[in-house]
């Protein structure tokens, strides 16, 4: 089946995504400072197949061909994050102008290109010396991010309009702290709720240094994992309050404090049984969290569906499977671009005003080169057609969605999962570095050059 193109509003954000340890390299380059994954990548068994980000993608060294590559798909947006060891090597005090140039450097060229930057200031890569000195366990942790933050706001501000202050705060406070799978690999329940407060706190000391330089069109945000939950057995009670709980855990724990209600008290009670005090919590930290948030950055890949079976730990839920019906990628995840579109109509629904940008989205698919030299990665072009359709339908009822930047533009190292799973609109040679775009970036750069969604066989959906 053939379906019609979609057009999107003028001015929408066709973007692409990636961070600074999953594709820059060039570890020890120009006075960079160790990070936590650095260190991380050290422990035997931490990632898969002893994979590390040494060299990753090399786009410290090759960021102009692979902006020219972005100015040959026609993209008119670019997310990436800073990395602060490269800023400030031990995370304070001393500034490294190379680091700065670099991004310069790099800013300079998206603009060049008209395309939009969207910086992000922490994905994930903390300087390891923050780190001995406690990392997000400690308070002062979130105090250097607003220097750092400063810092990157003077440097940058005058082209960078928007900002992701946080990546996932969710995912670092969950894999990082309290499952121990990614840096720095701590397993520690209240360490975990700890953590994510304090990057919450980071989020709202870094706007208000983002508000004092008087700049009236610079916005902040941060970029969230939101899954959307649905009951294993919508007719069973004790599913639908399941749900709920997990729905409180991992979505609005993070989205009703930010946004000036404070924690929900459901949650509040479970950690409270859990871990007891929340002593983390200072007067006055609810008002610096609630500080400003321009517009909400959602993450989205799939969805989750819960049970009332107690789980693992303190949670009285399970997360099950999925449904055997349901389309998955090559990671085993559920495709499910309907609920982008209720996740998207309910942000609007709850947080009324807000703007939306679909920060990351993305699957695993592994095809690899053919005889032709070209990657036919048809699962990926259907996955992206179906997940902006369900965006375009997201917008016809209200919700106001400004852009969506695919993840990723290239394929790259995907954390404790190391680089067997290939998300990019770019395939990258592990061997030569050579970048081949696949049939999803050609299909990609022609929407986002026309601005609407190219016709395509599909096989039918929406």
């Amino acid at each position: 089946m053939t379906t019609p193109g979609l057009h999107f509003p003028a001015g929408f954000r066709w973007g692409t995504s990636t961070s600074s340890y999953q594709v820059e390299g060039a570890v020890d380059a120009d006075g960079r400072g160790e990070s936590i994954w650095d260190r991380f990548c050290r422990v035997p068994g931490a990632i898969d197949g002893g994979d590390t980000g040494e060299i990753s993608v090399d786009q410290y060294r090759r960021r102009a061909a692979d902006v020219a590559l972005m100015a040959e798909l026609g993209t008119n947006a670019h997310r990436f994050s800073l990395a602060w060891p490269r800023i400030m090597p031990e995370g304070t005090g001393r500034v490294e102008q190379r680091g700065l140039d670099h991004y310069d450097r790099f800013i300079d060229g998206l603009l060049e290109h008209g395309i939009e930057p969207l910086v992000t200031l922490y994905h994930w890569d903390l300087p390891q010396a923050l780190q001995e000195r406690g990392g997000w366990r400690n308070r002062e942790t979130a105090e250097r991010f607003a220097d750092y933050a400063a810092i990157c706001f003077d440097a940058f501000g005058d082209r960078v309009h928007d900002w992701v202050t946080i990546n996932e705060p969710w995912i670092v406070g969950l894999l990082g702290h309290q499952l121990g799978l990614h840096a720095p690999g701590e397993k520690d329940l209240k360490a975990s709720v700890t953590v994510m407060h304090h990057l919450l706190l980071a989020h709202g000391l870094a706007v208000r240094e983002l508000r004092a330089t008087g700049r009236e069109d610079a916005r902040a945000g941060i970029a969230y994992s939101l899954f959307p939950h649905a009951p294993d057995d919508p007719a069973n009670a004790a599913d639908r309050v399941a749900s709920e709980g997990s729905d409180g855990y991992v979505n609005r724990w993070f989205l009703d404090p930010v946004h000036g209600r404070g924690y929900p008290a459901d949650m509040r009670a479970h950690w409270e049984r859990v871990v007891g005090e929340l002593d983390f919590i200072r007067a006055g930290d609810l008002d610096t969290i609630a500080a400003g948030s321009d517009f909400i950055g959602v993450n989205y890949y799939t969805r989750r569906i819960v049970s009332a079976r107690p789980g693992d730990g303190p949670w009285p839920w399970t997360v099950e499977e999925g449904r055997s019906d349901v389309e998955r990628t090559d990671l085993g995840w559920e495709v499910v671009p309907d609920d982008l579109e209720s996740l998207l109509l309910r942000l609007h629904r709850d947080y009324p005003g807000v703007p939306l940008l679909v920060t990351e989205n993305g699957a695993v698919y592994g095809d690899e080169p053919g005889d032709d030299g070209r990657v036919h990665d048809t699962r990926r072009t259907a996955f992206l057609r179906a997940h902006l359709a369900a965006v375009h339908r997201a917008i016809g009822a209200g919700a106001p969605v400004e852009g969506y930047y695919h993840w990723s533009l290239l394929d790259n190292f995907e954390w404790a999962m190391g680089y067997w799973p290939r998300f990019g609109l770019v395939h990258v040679d592990r061997e030569t570095q050579r970048r081949t775009i696949k049939d999803s970036g050609r299909w990609y750069a022609e929407a986002a050059r026309s601005g609407a969604l190219p016709a395509v066989d599909d096989g039918g959906g929406r």
